[in-house]
């Protein structure tokens, strides 16, 4: 059903009431004529009908409702069976109540004259100098206040102090001027104070200038402000009102930190250990400082040794090894020659690297030096050990200009190396004399081409290439290794006189004597 229209049951006529029958009911159904009323069911409940003879009599009119009463929405929903809940007070007006209340009788009490001390306390105002140190907590920090407070209407103000490049904004109240509760009633807990104001009924102490003492804390809205000093005025009053003579300011002056020990994390393998450094000592790391007048002294100078692989394995011993000691930044570099039919790939062994001493803490390493560099010595590379087999002749004459820097043991092996290479070669010389008959025809053919070439010198370099490729020290080489040492060292093969040596310097097929060779080139 969904019309919930009421029939009207009341009309007058000739200014009497009259009551009417609807006709329709709740939900528009129709309603019978005859239909009786429930007063007239509960008379015929009550009342046996009485049977009279002649004119009926008029039943009594039924008792006047109201239709707001008769069609009331509570007794209408009970009739539909839904409970409803008790009826509840209604809440109380404050307004209301507050008009209710007789009027205040506004008595200024005699000792104390509002008017008086506005008068009298007018722009005198006590400054207080407070620090919040908050630094307990996490992010927190130590923020300078200071606290006026107005003798004229005890009221508080604090305000915030702000430094250059602080990174907070300019605001400059931490709190507005009011009257700051010292104690609150037990039933004000629970007040609303950010929506209404607190009067005197929550408040059972207000806060005083004599609460506001230097040395001292005191609790303000939940925030606790150290006083640590005033200004003169504040001095004076104190002085004259409550008798404190002295207020000595306390030192609150932010003190420095202990320094914290910076402490490298352990080493991790890779790189260099200065290099690994630089990443703790800036957020972007900065390439290590380098001795610029040791680069500039020793730059382009490398002594090279050669070396042979120390290991069990029957392959690595026959490898050989070129070491390279730059001297501008004590690196090491590490090449292997390759050898056709050996199964092992030459080339690059080990780039340019400095190379820590065995047994050297991490923390401080020990690098190789020059001095650790000579015939027999032992160097170990990242595990792998390697014995000095010989040196060049630059290495020669840096250890002779320098012998402070090597020990005796290495200056006896030097020695020693020099006179392995002398023996074999005058040897070899009194030999080539004794067999060859144009001795004479080859020592003229060497002084014209040291004359013809005497700008071109390179004698040294030149026999030390003949003489890593002649394993077996016997003074030949084949032909095909000895044109292209000439063609590394630019030597001019294509000239008369140079070809007239080489065909002396050939011995049976495909071998040239590279000792006769070589002197023609010499100083």
């Amino acid at each position: 059903k969904t019309a919930f229209h009421r029939s009207q049951t009341l009309g007058y006529r000739n200014g009497y009431a009259i009551v009417r029958r609807p006709t329709v009911g709740i939900g528009g159904d129709r309603l019978q004529v005859n239909q009786l009323s429930q007063a007239e069911l509960d008379e015929l409940a009550n009342k046996a009908p009485i049977l009279t003879y002649g004119e009926p009599k008029q039943a009594p009119p039924a008792d006047f409702i109201p239709a707001h009463v008769a069609f009331d929405k509570k007794i209408f929903l009970e009739s539909q069976g839904i409970e409803l809940n008790p009826p509840e007070k209604m809440a109380l007006d404050p307004y209301t109540e507050l008009r209710k209340r007789p009027l205040r009788k506004y008595v200024t009490p005699s000792n104390f004259d509002q008017l008086k001390q506005f008068l009298t306390f007018d722009k005198q105002v006590l400054r207080f100098y407070a620090i919040w140190d908050d630094r307990d907590s996490m992010f927190g920090e130590c923020r300078a206040y200071i606290i006026h407070y107005y003798l004229m209407d005890d009221t508080v103000e604090i305000r915030e102090v702000h430094e250059r490049n602080d990174g907070r904004d300019p605001f400059p109240l931490l709190m507005n001027r009011q009257r700051m509760p010292k104690v609150l009633v037990e039933n004000a807990k629970n007040f609303p104070q950010c929506v209404l104001e607190i009067s005197d009924h929550e408040v059972l102490e207000w806060f005083t200038a004599k609460d506001f003492i230097v040395g001292k804390p005191l609790t303000i809205l939940g925030r606790t402000f150290f006083i640590y000093d005033c200004d003169p005025f504040t001095r004076q009053y104190y002085k004259e009102k409550f008798g404190i003579a002295d207020l000595p300011p306390v030192d609150v002056s932010k003190q420095e930190p202990p320094p914290v020990k910076q402490e490298l994390p352990p080493y991790n393998g890779y790189g260099l250990v200065e290099d690994s450094a630089q990443n703790c000592f800036a957020l972007i790391p900065k390439a290590p400082k380098k001795d610029v007048i040791k680069m500039l002294v020793n730059d382009n100078k490398v002594l090279r040794y050669l070396a042979a692989l120390e290991s069990p394995i029957p392959e690595d011993k026959n490898r050989r090894f070129i070491f390279s000691y730059f001297l501008a930044t004590d690196m090491i570099s590490i090449f292997e020659p390759p050898v056709r039919n050996s199964g092992i790939i030459g080339g690059k062994y080990l780039g340019r690297t400095r190379v820590v001493k065995p047994h050297s803490s991490v923390d401080n390493p020990i690098y190789y030096s020059p001095g650790d560099f000579f015939i027999g010595a032992v160097i170990e590379v990242f595990g792998h050990r390697f014995v000095i087999l010989d040196t060049d002749e630059y290495v020669l004459k840096y250890m002779e200009s320098n012998p402070a820097q090597y020990s005796p043991e290495a200056l006896s092996s030097v020695q020693s190396l020099i006179q392995k290479r002398e023996a074999p070669a005058s040897k070899l010389e009194n030999k080539q004399t004794e067999e060859d008959p144009g001795v004479q025809e080859l020592e003229a053919l060497i002084d014209a081409i040291q004359k013809q070439l005497k700008d071109y010198s390179c004698k040294d370099n030149i026999r030390e290439a003949f003489q890593t490729c002649d394993k077996e020290a016997s003074g030949y080489v084949d032909r095909e290794t000895f044109f292209k040492i000439c063609e590394s060292f630019n030597v001019p093969i294509d000239d008369s006189l140079v070809k007239e040596l080489i065909r002396i310097c050939s011995h049976g097929e495909g071998k040239i004597n590279y000792y006769n060779f070589v002197r023609a080139f010499s100083n």
